[in-house]
């Protein structure tokens, strides 16, 4: 097999090709050839040391592939099958080889590179509309980076649900392309809480679903309607300084919470129950997942330049 190693953590220039041997299933596990990797931030985070791993490791948690061997006592699945996957680490390789639980199937009708793209952003843009708040018809909410990642299939998910979705972007093309995404109104960071205000007549937003964290935070806190949620998923620009619970009382019982998409799929079932969802709707053409730029396995080093630089609006893919 072939898999991309890090056995110093630095620059995108740390990451190398090897090749090894296929180490196989064991019983309840499954190996999984290759089709496409999802490339993320966290995976420049491992790689950089800021979220520290052993090393030497092989970076990479999501994608999506053909089941090319099964281990002892697995069931549910046939070699062939094409499955993806959230938390695989080790994915940036030519096979992959975890626990069965950790794949779900790939319906006929979806593509399993667009499979591969949208399991972790798409799952957690899932919960964040479903669970975390239950955005009901007629809502208004803030999704912050709106043409990010999350941002682009949170917004579709609102909108089919009936919401209302102001995005905040940094740039003239991030602004059209949230709007051709279905974004109501598209603001820039700088003064978007009083904005947000003013377009929901005084009353403020229902949420607010902040991957930005700490540049965005306090004003996102303000623009929020009594018993607003506050969903605040990812640090983008840095940790949020510690919080006085006082404020949630002062802005009208606001709700704070820092979810996480392990939490909200800690069960087998329900991991297979958000994953079919995020099918179906692009089965039926109600979520559009954006795949950008391709690379092959050694140009992995190029896919986190380009993601570092945040030049980019859609998914980057590895192809082995």
């Amino acid at each position: 097999m072939k898999a991309i190693v890090v056995e110093r953590t630095g620059g995108p220039g740390v990451m190398t090709v090897l090749d090894g041997e296929d180490p196989g299933p064991r019983p309840g596990q499954i190996a999984v050839r290759v089709a496409a990797a999802g490339v993320n931030f966290i995976d420049v985070y491992h790689r950089t040391g800021a979220y520290g791993l052993p090393l030497p490791f092989t970076p990479g948690l999501e994608g999506g592939g053909y089941v090319a061997a099964l281990g002892e006592g697995v069931t549910g699945f046939a070699v062939g099958d094409e499955v993806a996957w959230k938390s695989v680490p080790g994915s940036y390789a030519d096979l992959v080889v975890a626990d069965a639980n950790e794949f779900v199937p790939v319906p006929e009708k979806v593509a399993v590179e667009t499979a591969a793209a949208v399991m972790l952003q798409g799952l957690t843009a899932h919960y964040l509309c479903n669970s975390v708040y239950d955005v009901q018809e007629g809502d208004t909410v803030i999704v912050h980076a709106a043409a990010g990642g999350v941002g682009l299939l949170l917004t579709q998910m609102v909108k089919y649900k009936g919401g209302k979705v102001i995005g905040t972007v940094s740039t003239d093309a991030k602004a059209e392309l949230a709007r051709q995404n279905g974004t109501d109104h598209v603001l820039r960071y700088e003064g978007f809480g009083a904005k947000a205000r003013e377009l929901t007549g005084g009353e403020g937003v229902a949420a607010v679903y902040d991957g930005v964290g700490k540049t965005t935070f306090d004003e996102g806190l303000e623009a929020l309607r009594p018993r607003g949620v506050m969903a605040l998923f990812g640090q983008a620009s840095g940790p949020v300084p510690p919080v006085d619970p006082q404020r949630l009382h002062k802005g009208g019982s606001l709700v704070l919470t820092r979810p996480t998409l392990g939490d909200f799929t800690r069960t087998h079932e329900e991991y297979l129950a958000r994953a079919a969802d995020v099918f179906q709707m692009i089965e039926d053409d109600n979520l559009l997942v954006r795949v950008g730029e391709t690379f092959r396995l050694e140009e992995a080093p190029e896919a986190h330049e380009l993601l570092q630089a945040r030049k980019t609006t859609a998914k980057l893919l590895l192809i082995p």
